[in-house]
């Protein structure tokens, strides 16, 4: 019989295993992964916080568990405090240096990061302006942590329409990097309230994406059905998907995933919280590894979802041996949009 005290202690070191996995990111979103105190001690600095302590600035950036499964919109709501600071250059490369050096810490190798710049613009700077202090900050890291290979995803807001996409897709592809000896735009995406937002209107951007160089890669079927995600990849060429939740309902659409590899990036805690997946319900990370679908392991928003890469491995590992974890990263690592050569090894 297990005691308490050799429980507690296998549970150490199987923590321990996991946070020395070398670890690959490809879907987390740098406004909802701000560490708090940062946003703080922007809103301080520019005498723009709305609360008078960090605990009350923390309940406004963090979803609260009374707030948990309220549906998409109510996750999204979190996002708005940080706009009110990151619409300066100079605040935008810190948070990006910031939130690549916290995934370094949890031994992030591989680090894509996602970003819509065209909602930071309204303080005046040019979207180029707003995609380039992103790369700013991530060089800064790189330079830093000689093991650490970073790159952006640009994403296009489906609730500002087809045509703003397709501006962003041009911009996305003028920073794309091929053009660059550092950091660059490595790939395309849109994110937002996907009902009444259908992937097929913004197939003009896509294709300006892709004859661009860039990956193409979509959030589909984490508040829609699994249509949405067909439309991904068969309108808009996605050879990733970002949630994909609603995929496991439709055999056919695991099968075709499979057969042309095309990667899920699961956020496990975020789909519990706004609803995707229901409370008590297994991930659908599980059925998509066992259908043959390649997967990643993926944080969202570490700061709205209180998450961290150790953490959702931990949960993949309550199913999976650290052995497949490790698989599962090794596989995940082919399937980034950072060019072969840019791949800096492990430590």
């Amino acid at each position: 019989m297990t005691t308490p005290q050799a429980a507690a202690e296998a549970e150490k070191t199987r923590a321990e295993q996991i946070a020395r996995i070398a670890k690959v990111e490809l879907h987390q979103h740098l406004d909802g992964s701000i560490p708090v105190d940062l946003t703080w001690g922007l809103m301080k600095e520019h005498k723009l916080n709305p609360v008078e302590t960090l605990a009350e600035m923390e309940r406004l950036l963090v979803l609260q568990p009374e707030e948990e499964g309220a549906g998409l919109l109510k996750y999204l709501d979190k996002f708005h405090y940080p706009l009110w600071v990151t619409q300066f250059y100079e605040n935008i490369s810190e948070v990006a240096y910031r939130v690549a050096a916290a995934a370094h810490a949890q031994n992030v190798r591989i680090f894509e990061l996602r970003y819509s710049p065209i909602i930071h613009t309204y303080a005046g700077m040019t979207v180029r302006q707003a995609i380039v202090c992103v790369l700013e900050g991530l060089n800064r890291a790189e330079r830093e942590f000689a093991d650490l290979s970073c790159g952006l995803v640009v994403i296009a807001m489906r609730h500002l329409g087809p045509h703003i996409a397709k501006i962003l897709a041009r911009q996305a592809v003028g920073e794309a990097q091929h053009l660059h000896d550092r950091v660059g735009v490595v790939g395309f995406d849109i994110a937002g309230a996907e009902r009444g937002n259908p992937p097929r209107l913004f197939q003009e951007a896509f294709e300006i994406a892709k004859k661009g160089g860039l990956g193409l890669t979509v959030h589909a079927g984490e508040d829609e059905g699994p249509q949405f995600v067909w439309e991904a990849v068969d309108t808009l060429g996605a050879r990733r998907i970002g949630h994909g939740c609603s995929a496991v309902q439709d055999k056919s659409l695991l099968r075709r995933l499979a057969r042309d590899q095309v990667l899920v990036e699961c956020c496990q805690t975020s789909n519990y919280q706004t609803g995707a997946v229901k409370r008590g319900a297994p991930h659908p990370i599980h059925q998509f590894l066992e259908a043959g679908v390649p997967v990643a392991i993926c944080t969202d928003n570490t700061t709205v979802s209180g998450t961290d890469q150790n953490r959702e491995n931990a949960l993949a590992a309550s199913k999976l041996s650290l052995d497949e974890i490790v698989g599962v990263h090794d596989r995940a690592r082919a399937h980034t949009f950072i060019p072969v050569e840019r791949r800096r090894p492990p430590r």
